[in-house]
């Protein structure tokens, strides 16, 4: 198999692995030898802060796994094409599409070839050769494996902006169910306490993030967002990324032998609502508590969280949009830290009278207004943008 025809299957397989916006200034040493651009804006998944959409090469060392990982396309026990890089050969590959423009960073995963070890090596070398040879100074997440011992992600560390560790599910029992040879401990949050000691060290200036696959091992949302809450208090996780479960044979020849997990597709609207969640507790101050989930312990599927949360609370308004603390902005549907900060500022020489100039400001109106005052005057009713339909499935929902 020829490069062309590896990098179509390993690109085709590292899909389900996610990555998304970041953009940090990476602190490495550049000069009149080195490539690679640094900048703030240059060094990205998909997307800058600014929507400016970037390219970036997300491939697998491998797709050759030795464990049986029911969730997971790669998995020993499913019937397809395997193919495998080596470092010196991927690292070429990159630098071409690199110096073509094709391209401004690369997200580097594996399935487990050999040992977790073995593989990570292999990982490690190719970026070594990307830093030491191609003098290439851009942007590289490195996707640590599963029980990856400590002195590798310290190397992986010293080369990478970014580092993350797949926990998949959040709760040991959970993990069971879907990955039986991985232990929760040792394998997965052992990595992620060793990535957080380089981080602390100053390295990883873009820190490290983690995946679940949501719906794979019938785990519940509250279950996740515990798990995800717990990272980033305690493990100074950046970012966690929720996947919808896929079942494999969707897409591959399973075997007779290989047993699917017990639960069927998750769809995506749920996980939209976990980023959703996951947002308020990262950007609005909202804690895990805040909020409202149904009696299956899992979030609305028909409403957004925050207007959810709003509605729970709907002795709390409507707010006065002129006088209301910071905080308390932040809870109106429709008003985001942004136009929260502006609507602060603003109202310190003006006084705030038409939703135009809320408009302007940054504030969805037509979700912002049955919660709101404007000098006193309020400027609409929920009915106006909730179905009354699921106002009267409401106390159901929240309950």
């Amino acid at each position: 198999m020829d490069t062309e025809q590896k990098l179509a299957v390993l690109g085709a397989a590292a899909k389900y692995d996610i990555c998304a916006s970041t953009s940090i200034k990476s602190g490495r040493p550049t000069g009149r030898d080195t490539i690679g651009s640094h900048a703030p804006a240059g060094i990205c998944h998909s997307y800058t802060p600014d929507g400016r959409c970037v390219s970036l090469l997300k491939v697998l060392m491998t797709n050759s796994c030795r464990n049986d990982c029911q969730y997971c396309v790669n998995r020993v026990s499913n019937d397809f094409e395997r193919s495998s890089f080596e470092p010196e050969e991927l690292a070429r590959l990159f630098i071409e599409l690199y110096r073509r423009n094709y391209l401004e960073g690369i997200f580097l995963s594996s399935a487990v070839q050999k040992s977790a070890d073995h593989t990570m090596g292999k990982m490690i070398q190719t970026a070594e050769i990307l830093r030491h040879r191609f003098k290439y100074r851009g942007y590289i997440h490195l996707k640590a494996l599963p029980h990856t011992s400590p002195h590798l992600i310290e190397r992986g560390a010293q080369l990478a902006d970014r580092m993350s560790v797949n926990l998949e599910s959040p709760t040991p029992d959970r993990l069971k169910l879907i990955a039986s040879e991985k232990n929760f401990m040792l394998d997965l949050i052992a990595p992620i306490d060793a990535i957080q000691k380089q981080v602390q060290k100053g390295l990883l200036k873009a820190g490290q993030t983690t995946q679940f696959v949501v719906g794979a091992a019938g785990e519940t949302d509250l279950e996740l967002l515990k798990t995800t809450n717990w990272l980033y208090q305690k493990k100074g996780l950046k970012r966690a990324y929720f996947s919808a479960y896929i079942p494999p044979d969707l897409t591959t020849r399973a075997s007779k032998s290989a047993n699917q997990p017990p639960y069927h597709r998750a769809p995506l609207w749920r996980e939209h609502r976990l980023y959703q969640a996951d947002w308020l507790m990262r950007f609005y101050e909202f804690r895990l508590e805040d909020l409202v989930l149904q009696q299956d312990s899992n979030l609305s599927l028909d409403l957004d969280p925050k207007m959810v949360a709003a509605l729970k609370n709907r002795e709390q308004f409507p707010v006065e949009i002129n006088t209301a603390p910071y905080k308390t902005l932040l809870r109106i549907p429709g008003v985001g830290p942004t136009a929260a900060k502006r609507i602060w500022r603003v109202r310190r020489e003006h006084r705030l009278t038409d939703l135009n100039e809320l408009k302007n400001i940054g504030v969805v109106v037509k979700r912002a207004k049955p919660f709101i005052l404007l000098n006193g005057r309020k400027q609409g009713e929920i009915s106006s943008i909730v179905p009354t339909k699921q106002l009267e499935l409401f106390p159901f929902v929240v309950s």
